[in-house]
C-alpha cells in the first residue's frame, strides 16, 4: 500500500557500499518482501480497506482523516481542517475533489498533477506487486544505510516513465523509505518518505506511520493510523463525483 494524503509534496542518495555486491537476487528479495507483508495471495485478495487516522502538517496543525479504497483502483480521502471537510477521490477514471479551504464547497475535477498522484495512491498493492503486469520495471541497485539500517535499494521505472526508489530493510524485507519526484503546480519537486510502525491486520503487516517531505527540507507531513479495516463493504457511489449544487458556477 502506498499513501500520501492531500498531495503536498530524491535524488539518488549516497554511493553504494564500496565493493559490496547484492547478496540476493531481485526475485529473492521481492519474494521475501511479499512473504513479510503476509503473502502475495493475501495481499492481492484484499477487496477494500478503510483507514482512520491523523495527519500532522507541522506548526500544531492536525487533521483527522478517513481513507477508503476499493479494488480495482478506487480511492476516497476525507480530512477535516479548521472545521471544514475536504475530499479527494478517484473512481478508477475520474479524479475529483472538494476543497472548501479554497472557497468552494462544490466538487471539481483534479488538476493533472494531482490526478497522477491519486492514481498511484489507488494502487493498494504497491508498485512491487505484479510489477511486470503493470508495465513497470524494477531493478536491484544495491545496498545502502537508511538511518543506520541496512537496506536493499530498488529502482522502480513506472509505465509512464516516472522513476522512484524503494528501500527494503535487509533483515525484515519491509519498506522503510521511499524517494522520487512529484510535479506540483507545474514544478518538479523531489520528495522522501519514511514508513514504519508495522502492525498485523487481517493477515497482513501494514505500516501505521508514514511521513513525506520535500527532500532536504524540514517539516513535511506525517500520517498516523489509529485503525485499519480490511475487506469492508464499500459502495461504488462513494467514489463517484457528485453533481455540483444547483446554481453553482462551473469549475474551470
Amino acid at each position: 500500500m502506498r499513501f500520501r494524503a492531500v498531495t503536498i509534496v530524491v535524488a539518488v542518495g549516497a554511493a553504494l557500499w564500496a565493493g559490496a555486491a547484492p547478496a540476493q537476487s531481485l526475485d529473492e528479495i521481492l519474494a521475501k518482501n511479499y512473504q513479510a507483508r503476509g503473502g502475495l495471495e493475501r495481499i492481492t485478495s484484499v477487496s477494500s480497506a478503510r483507514i482512520t487516522g491523523t495527519m500532522s502538517m507541522g506548526g500544531g496543525m492536525e487533521a483527522p482523516f478517513v481513507w477508503q479504497w476499493k479494488r480495482p483502483n478506487k480511492l476516497r480521502l476525507e480530512f477535516t481542517l479548521q472545521g471544514m471537510t475536504g475530499v479527494q477521490a478517484y473512481d478508477g477514471q475520474t479524479g475529483w475533489m472538494v476543497m472548501p479551504f479554497m472557497g468552494s464547497s462544490d466538487p471539481e475535477k483534479m488538476p493533472e498533477d494531482q490526478l497522477a498522484d491519486i492514481r498511484e495512491q489507488a494502487d493498494f498493492d504497491g508498485d512491487l506487486v505484479n510489477w511486470k503486469e503493470k508495465g513497470h520495471q524494477v531493478e536491484l541497485v544495491g545496498k545502502e544505510k537508511v538511518e543506520g539500517t541496512d537496506a536493499y535499494k530498488l529502482k522502480v521505472t513506472k509505465k509512464n516513465g516516472d522513476v522512484s526508489y524503494v528501500f527494503l530493510d535487509a533483515e525484515y524485507f519491509l519498506e522503510i523509505r521511499g524517494e522520487g519526484k512529484r510535479t506540483l503546480r507545474g514544478q518538479e519537486v523531489e520528495y522522501e518518505s519514511s514508513v514504519g510502525d508495522y502492525k498485523e491486520v487481517g493477515g497482513l503487516l501494514i505500516p501505521h506511520a508514514m511521513s513525506t517531505k520535500a527532500k532536504g527540507m524540514p517539516g513535511g507531513q506525517t500520517l498516523t493510523f489509529s485503525r485499519v479495516e480490511l475487506d469492508v463493504p464499500l459502495e461504488d457511489s462513494l467514489f463517484a463525483m457528485p453533481a455540483a449544487s444547483k446554481g453553482a458556477a462551473p469549475s474551470r
